[in-house]
């Protein structure tokens, strides 16, 4: 990598990778939670690791793509889990950086999936077909349905305008004082994570169940 960018420098890494999907935590097999922690956590480790010594030298930026749901989760356990650990990775790495002069910030979007298309609608049929017996003994079609419908819905209530969160991750590369975090979300998001984050965990549980139940 050092012969191919010793003669221009190399300045930011921008780690954008991910997939979502939506499901109960016994709904998804054991190779699902592996090619998510692959994609979503390790990708951005590995990438990470390979450009590091072209960082330190250049005294570069890195700049991983969160999210809000690193904070909470309604449906799509899957997904934050893996954003929450690269959070995580993230607060460790800038304190290491820092003595290389090399900042890290972390991009945390709120509802973009119709701008990104990153998680597309699902059927309650597509869900169901995907079930092992043991959890088809366990739910039923009703239930897999009024989940559907209700993730369905989150998403179409998505942001279209994308542009708010590539002008974050400009910031991030291009600002003399970037931010650590850039949370580019709405304001019932924002309100969500202020309660996740200052609140009991009994109390956002009760948040999130209630929201579930609607």
């Amino acid at each position: 990598l050092l012969s191919h960018f010793s003669s221009v420098g190399f300045w930011g890494l921008v780690n954008n990778a991910g997939i979502s999907t939506f499901g109960e935590t016994g709904w998804l097999p054991m190779e699902t939670y592996e090619k998510f922690a692959d994609v979503n956590l390790l990708g951005s480790i590995r990438t990470t690791l390979a450009f590091l010594p072209l960082l330190r030298k250049y005294k570069g930026r890195i700049v991983f793509m969160s999210s809000i749901i690193a904070y909470f989760t309604l449906g799509n356990g899957i997904y934050s889990m893996t954003k929450a650990a690269i959070e995580k990775f993230c607060d460790a790495l800038r304190l290491e950086m820092k003595k290389f002069g090399v900042q890290v910030c972390i991009i945390q979007p709120g509802n973009y999936a119709r701008s990104t298309k990153i998680q597309p609608p699902l059927s309650a049929e597509e869900i169901w077909s995907e079930l092992s017996e043991e959890e088809k003994a366990v739910y039923n079609k009703e239930y897999v349905q009024e989940r559907a419908n209700f993730f369905n819905s989150i998403l179409s209530e998505g942001s279209t305008n994308g542009n708010e969160v590539i002008d974050a991750m400009v910031d991030a590369l291009t600002s003399p004082a970037p931010k650590a975090r850039y949370m580019v979300a709405k304001l019932k998001e924002k309100a969500l994570v202020f309660v996740c984050a200052l609140f009991p965990t009994a109390v956002m549980d009760s948040v999130l169940s209630y929201a579930l139940s609607k």
